[in-house]
C-alpha cells in the first residue's frame, strides 16, 4: 500500500461520529459519505453538490437514514456523512459509486472498517474497529458545512 493510502486507512480507523440522537443498538447500518472522494480534499461547494446526490441515492432504498457527521478526534477534519439502514453490500457498492476508499457498517454494536476503492497493490481486509458507541458523541447541532 502506499504511504498515503496507509495513512488514511490509519486515519479511517481513528474516526468518530456525531449523532444528534442516539441510535437503536439493535439496528445494522453503514456510514457513508461523498465528501472528498478518493481522499482528496474538495470545496465545499463540491461536496455539497456530491452531498445532495448520495442522499438522493439513499432516499431510494425507501429505508431510514440519519445525518452524521464523522470527525477526527481533534475535529480539524469533519465530513458529513449518513447512517442508512442499509445491507453492507449495497452500502459498499454506494460508496464505489461515490469513489470513496472505504465506509463503515455497523452490526451487533460492532463497527467494521469496509474498503470500497483501495486498488489491487493497496488492497486492505475488512477491519472491526470495535464498540461502535465509544466512538459515538451525541451533540445537540452538527457542525455547519458552510453551506
Amino acid at each position: 500500500m502506499i504511504e498515503s493510502n496507509k495513512r488514511l486507512w490509519q486515519y479511517y480507523q481513528e474516526t468518530e461520529f456525531l449523532f444528534t440522537q442516539t441510535l437503536s443498538s439493535q439496528l445494522s447500518f453503514a456510514i457513508i459519505t461523498a465528501h472528498n472522494p478518493k481522499g482528496q480534499i474538495l470545496t465545499s461547494c463540491q461536496n455539497r453538490l456530491l452531498d445532495r446526490q448520495l442522499l438522493l441515492a439513499i432516499e431510494k432504498f425507501n429505508r431510514p437514514y440519519r445525518a452524521v457527521v464523522g470527525a477526527s478526534r481533534d475535529r480539524t477534519h469533519m465530513e458529513k456523512s449518513w447512517a442508512v439502514a442499509i445491507d453492507k453490500l449495497s452500502a459498499a457498492h454506494l460508496g464505489l459509486k461515490f469513489k470513496q476508499n472505504a465506509i463503515y457498517f455497523v452490526d451487533n454494536k460492532q463497527l467494521t472498517l469496509v474498503p470500497c476503492l483501495f486498488s489491487q497493490a493497496d488492497y486492505q481486509e475488512e477491519l472491526i474497529i470495535g464498540d461502535f458507541s465509544k466512538r459515538v458523541n451525541l451533540v445537540s447541532d452538527l457542525p455547519d458545512f458552510d453551506y
